[in-house]
């Protein structure tokens, strides 16, 4: 073995300050990447040679690694490529990403002795769905490589004459400092307020739940409407409020229940992220529009805090497009995933207002763009989403101001003209039900309705005619078989109106009234 002799002092000198620029550009390039890019460290090696960041936008590419490192053999480099580009795969798997691009530096003073760039330029390297482009920062063209990178030509990338190991402290400081506040930048995006309405809209619903059960259930549609359900006849009738009120309103304890454990993780989760003030809006917008949908869609009494819920999921989207790489890091798979899940039990199961589902989410997302997040002010967007959004309700609130009876479904119909008949607009009542009779489409309950306003208004022949149709379409409609059995006392058929006044009483036993008609029928003949 030959003995290396006669080595200069002054070339480890050499050495030592090659390696110092070096680190120096490393960490530069770290600061460049965090401060300008908006790269944030997924992993850091325990001897500061090795950086991994991620992509926080959506830009290409997904992730960066740099690594630092005098090289020697390409046969070292081809294995670390092939190590990185496994590594990348395992990444995209994790983040459930459809293909991740990767881009792999090496930081070195020199090139490997056995190759040059063609090294890295054979190794692009497609591993599973990950793709990795590998490069090398060295003596020879380092500057000129960072300058025609898209990525880093942004960047000062001039090194001092002379660097020593102050300036590289200095500069991992800088770097390491950077990363440290993005961490809590991105942070304080999930503590902008401690929930208080989140908790206040939780005891509203129980309170008002107490007040329904106290006052006939809160299953009784009279007492859901007496409260303020949304039930389309009176809202026609000009009861808008009726948009606002459902959202305090639950049907059954199961509802309650449901809705206010997701109120308590969704609602806060958006109060953290929105504040209060925003939150307020957010959520009292999103209850208000899932109402209007279900006005919209539906014809069904219904009530509950779904809506306004499906707009926190709704905030939540846009708080996605305005921070996708946070969102999907943190919630975003799990939120798209509940609200699939959910729409995708609306429209199996009975009973569920999906109209107001959907209306929610919408809102909840229009409104979310409207106020954006505290410290995030984008005038033209929020304006352009404001107008956007009166607009649209103005088209559709003309719309329904323009539509005529005849284009309501049959419930509709039939609750407005209960609804006239209660405040006694017989006429009105008549009217309207004779329209539905006209173009074909009435049931039961509109023969019913109209013979009541018939009644009042002296038609008996028409409302005895009307309530024969009424038994047509619905035998056991016993409410039906006791109106016409007075109609027929009045006109002296009294074997007649025994007999339905018999099936008024076989279809429900419980009604009094019935099994005493019957007894004074009996003792007449």
């Amino acid at each position: 073995m030959q003995a290396v002799q006669n080595v200069p002092a002054n070339f480890m000198k050499v050495v030592d300050v090659v390696n110092l620029r070096y680190h120096y550009l490393f960490w530069k390039m770290a600061h460049f990447l965090i401060e300008q890019k908006q790269f944030r460290i997924l992993d850091l090696s325990a001897d500061h040679d090795e950086i991994w960041f991620e992509n926080t936008a959506l830009k290409e590419p997904d992730v960066i690694r740099l690594r630092l490192k005098d090289l020697d053999w390409g046969s070292w480099i081809e294995r670390d490529i092939e190590q990185t580009a496994q590594n990348a795969e395992r990444i995209r798997r994790k983040t459930h990403k459809r293909q991740l691009k990767m881009k792999n530096v090496y930081i070195s003073t020199y090139a490997p002795v056995d190759g040059g760039e063609e090294i890295f330029a054979e190794q692009f390297t497609d591993v599973g769905k990950s793709i990795v482009d590998s490069s090398l920062i060295d003596e020879a063209a380092g500057r000129e490589t960072l300058i025609s990178d898209p990525l880093f030509s942004g960047g000062e990338w001039e090194l001092p004459p002379e660097v020593l190991e102050a300036s590289v402290e200095w500069m991992k400081g800088r770097a390491l400092n950077a990363s440290t506040r993005q961490v809590k930048q991105e942070r304080q995006l999930f503590e902008k307020g401690k929930p208080f309405f989140t908790y206040l809209f939780i005891v509203v619903q129980l309170i008002m739940f107490a007040v329904l059960e106290m006052n006939g259930g809160s299953q009784n549609p009279q007492t859901l409407i007496e409260y303020g359900a949304k039930y389309n006849p009176l809202i026609i009738e000009g009861e808008w409020w009726r948009l606002v009120t459902p959202i305090f309103l639950h049907i059954g304890l199961l509802h309650l229940l449901m809705n206010t454990l997701a109120l308590y993780y969704l609602g806060a989760a958006v109060e953290k992220i929105y504040g209060r003030s925003r939150f307020v809006f957010v959520y009292m917008f999103s209850g208000v529009t899932g109402s209007f949908a279900s006005y919209l869609f539906t014809s069904n009494l219904s009530a509950g805090a779904s809506g306004a819920i499906f707009g926190c999921f709704g905030a939540l989207l846009y708080f996605g497009v305005l921070y996708p790489k946070i969102f999907f890091r943190t919630m975003g798979t799990n939120i798209i995933a509940v609200i699939l899940l959910n729409l995708a039990f609306g429209f199996t199961i009975p009973g569920i207002d999906n109209a107001g589902h959907l209306g929610g989410l919408a809102g909840g997302f229009l409104a979310a763009g409207i106020v954006s997040v505290p410290g995030l002010f984008r005038p033209f967007r929020q304006l352009l989403i404001l107008t956007a959004t009166v607009v649209l309700i103005g088209v559709i609130y003309m719309n329904d101001q323009q539509s005529a009876p005849s284009d309501w479904d049959i419930h509709t119909v039939n609750g407005v003209a209960q609804e006239k008949i209660t405040d006694g607009e017989w006429k009105e009542a008549e009217g309207l039900l004779n329209e539905v009779i006209k173009r074909g489409s009435p049931n039961a309950e509109t023969y019913f309705y109209l013979s009541y306003a018939e009644i009042k208004l002296g038609k008996a022949e028409e409302a005895k005619d009307h309530l024969m149709n009424a038994i047509e379409e619905r035998n056991d409609f016993h409410e039906a078989h006791y109106n016409l059995a007075l109609l027929l006392i009045d006109s002296g058929e009294h074997e007649e109106a025994l007999s339905h006044a018999r099936k008024a009483y076989d279809i429900n036993m419980q009604e009094k009234k019935y099994k005493n008609l019957i007894k004074e029928l009996e003792e007449k003949l």
